[in-house]
């Protein structure tokens, strides 16, 4: 196998970050490898001005790296999880991820410093409807407005005074030095986070041994029954970006836990439920919980979502 290995990145600051601290882990295992990015421009970044969920879903964040992947331009592709798809190509597979970040949502805002000090009809910008339809209900004169772009876009558009607060990923603030615009990181009752927000995984050949035995000490196995559940809650869902859903696994001992919602856009419903399962069983618990919910009336939710309604 060669020494040298390449790493299909997305272009923006935090992708960027996120490989690379991929490639320094790596380096420090392995010092005889050369490793190289391969930053690629995705649809989902060039389409900055739509809705996610009207030009086809979190996916078009990946598509072009896992091209790469395929086409072997590339060695193994660095994701943030909460991108990657339920379903990956034929031939591809998550092999490793690293050790979870902090997953929750931060309030970031110029004016006010909590959600509690948010006044009615304070205006935030998103573009995520887990957080829109959280927000709206805990407080349903909320105005939201779409907002997209990468970090930093986001931020000047804060701080160009369009809206009042928004609500970003504290892993993602925190990983590019600005934990100083978190007013406050937000509890899980006011805002559960998405599915394994807060995790890096990497996309691998799904034949290539020699890389995974590589990125194999990277893994870390409590992140993976976490993942495992959340993802397999979504999978059951079939949540795309679409979709106003939330989970949040922990683990302790041998066993996993999982609380997980599902939430009218605009706020005016919340199914929730929880449940806990030896790790063994950590994705039968996600599965489980999810037919929980649909047998709530979750799907009604997820189908008002797909078409841009509430009830």
């Amino acid at each position: 196998m060669s020494d040298t290995i390449r790493i299909a990145t997305r272009q923006s600051p935090l992708a960027l970050w996120q490989a690379e601290t991929v490639r320094n882990q790596l380096i420090e295992l392995h010092p005889h490898l050369h490793i190289e990015l391969v930053p690629l421009s995705t649809e989902g970044d060039r389409k900055q001005s739509v809705s996610l969920s009207k030009i086809g879903g979190k996916g078009l964040f990946l598509k072009e790296l896992e091209t790469a992947l395929l086409n072997e331009t590339a060695d193994i592709a660095v994701h943030s999880m909460k991108d990657v798809t339920a379903h990956l190509p034929d031939g591809l597979e998550i092999s490793t991820l690293l050790e979870r970040h902090n997953p929750a949502d931060a309030l970031v805002s110029n004016k006010y410093d909590s959600i509690e000090s948010l006044p009615d009809n304070a205006v935030i910008g998103t573009c995520s409807p887990r957080r829109q339809a959280q927000l709206l209900h805990y407080n349903p004169t909320f105005k939201i407005v779409e907002l997209r772009g990468n970090v930093g876009t986001r931020l000047k558009k804060l701080d160009d005074g369009q809206f009042d607060a928004t609500l970003l990923a504290c892993a993602g603030l925190e990983r590019l030095g600005l934990e100083s615009r978190i007013a406050q990181p937000i509890s899980v009752e006011h805002c559960l986070p998405a599915v394994t927000q807060g995790t890096i995984g990497v996309e691998v050949r799904t034949g290539d041994d020699q890389i995974k035995a590589l990125l194999s000490p990277l893994n870390h196995e409590e992140t993976v029954y976490r993942s495992t559940a959340e993802r397999a809650f979504s999978a059951r869902l079939n949540g795309g970006c679409s979709a106003p859903i939330a989970a949040f696994a922990h683990v302790e001992g041998n066993q996993v836990s999982i609380s997980a919602r599902v939430i009218e856009l605009d706020g005016s419903r919340l199914l929730q439920t929880s449940g806990s399962a030896a790790l063994a069983d950590a994705h039968e618990l996600g599965t489980g919980l999810a037919v929980e919910l649909l047998e709530q009336g979750a799907q009604d939710i997820l189908d008002n979502a797909e078409h841009g309604v509430s009830s």
